[in-house]
């Protein structure tokens, strides 16, 4: 039997991934959470697709749960998110774009209400050779993060967690559409 802090949280990500996704670029799906950090948790995967069905962004979130506590926890939550996503090469070489995934992770959890976030963001530029040679260079982000939620509302850090999964990809904030000649547009 779960606590029912757990049990709630539980609830409220099955909600999530039976609900209508939140954006037609992305797809959520449940996985299996890793059992040795914490005595609870639950997991999901998300992925990012452009109209052509091309993954740009995937990630994961896992949700713990200690009803104990532990160090560093802000209270018996920890939320761990990850998020890979590909990007231009002009944009990875951009000594700031870390200091910027990162706001756009901190400005997405704003309104969910966290502490103790921690994390890294790496880029990373892969290269081909021998056989290889032919294949283009690839340039990706990785953020892995974690904080406490200091509500008991998972569905605003899951929001949030997706948001940003959208936003390294590319994708403009919920609601924004792009303009259809101007860059990353149609006729762009």
């Amino acid at each position: 039997m779960n606590p029912p802090a757990f049990q709630r949280a539980l609830d409220t990500l099955r909600e999530i991934l039976d609900g209508p996704g939140p954006r037609p670029e992305l797809d959520l799906e449940e996985m299996p959470a890793p059992q040795s950090l914490a005595p609870y948790a639950a997991a999901m995967s998300g992925s990012v697709y452009r109209d052509d069905d091309t993954e740009v962004a995937m990630g994961r979130l896992i949700v713990l749960y200690d009803p104990d506590g532990r160090g560093g926890w802000a209270n018996g939550f920890r939320v761990v998110a990850y998020i890979r996503a590909d990007l231009e090469p002009d944009i990875a070489a951009d000594e700031l774009i870390g200091s910027v995934a990162w706001d756009w992770l901190l400005e997405a959890l704003e309104p969910a209400g966290y502490a103790g976030v921690s994390g890294t963001i790496t880029r990373a530029v892969s290269e081909s050779f021998g056989d290889k040679r032919d294949e283009p260079s690839t340039t990706e982000l990785e953020l892995r993060a974690s904080w406490s939620p200091t509500g008991d509302d998972l569905a605003a850090h899951v929001a949030a967690w997706c948001e940003v999964m959208c936003t390294t990809a590319g994708l403009p904030p919920s609601g924004v559409a792009l303009l259809p000649n101007g860059p990353g547009g149609a006729g762009g």
